[in-house]
């Protein structure tokens, strides 16, 4: 099992993404209508596409980090609503903590991810409860944490980060909204997933299954 992820794993990463995206596009934009104003999938499935073209350019010694720098201000400049800005910010998070570094052990991982979700922490003011991506991202991270602390390898680290946010994710349906635009909706949006919790789940499986494909 491997003990490390490197660039070829966060290209691999940005690529499976890219595809599960485009592959929940309708059932994003159908979360979002439920809640929102429905243009989470269009909005993630384009950011991601434009990601595609950028990633070609990146240099053949390009680390984790410099993709995930690429993901963050492509998404930035891209995509609209509050996903862009969240994500873009989640994304540059990890390639600053991620450093130079040419491949990423279990700690370093879990580093970033944390980074990640502390940086949409800082952007969007959410904390666990308020129905958003958060939700997904701090079990996330939490399992991240834990997996670390046995010992587990890089997938297994991935795995139990990818598992838990989708539980947390399934968890949002039964919540009040207290940020975003599903907050006007007050018990209407009882019932429904959030939507960037949903996306959440579905960008840390897909790096869990880049991280398998290389093991």
């Amino acid at each position: 099992m491997a003990d490390s992820v490197d660039a070829a794993w966060a290209r691999a990463w940005i690529v499976t993404a890219a595809e599960v995206l485009a592959e929940n596009r309708v059932a994003l934009i159908t979360l979002d209508r439920e809640i929102g104003d429905g243009d989470h999938g269009e909005n993630m499935d384009r950011g991601f596409q434009a990601v595609l073209e950028h990633l070609d350019g990146l240099a053949d010694d390009a680390t984790p980090g410099d993709v995930l720098k690429v993901v963050a201000t492509t998404l930035i400049s891209t995509v609209g609503g509050a996903a862009g800005p969240l994500y873009g910010t989640a994304f540059l998070k990890a390639a600053l903590a991620a450093g130079s570094a040419t491949e990423l052990d279990g700690p370093a991982l879990v580093a970033a991810l944390t980074a990640a979700r502390d940086g949409i922490v800082l952007r969007g003011k959410a904390e666990p409860g308020d129905k958003t991506m958060i939700d997904a991202w701090t079990p996330a991270v939490d399992a991240a944490t834990a997996a670390v602390a046995a010992g587990a390898g890089v997938h297994e680290i991935l795995q139990a980060a990818a598992s838990a946010a989708e539980a947390g994710a399934a968890a949002t349906e039964p919540l009040v909204a207290r940020k975003g635009r599903a907050s006007y909706l007050g018990d209407r949006a009882i019932g429904h997933r959030d939507p960037g919790a949903q996306s959440s789940a579905l960008l840390l499986r897909a790096a869990e299954a880049a991280a398998g494909a290389r093991s």
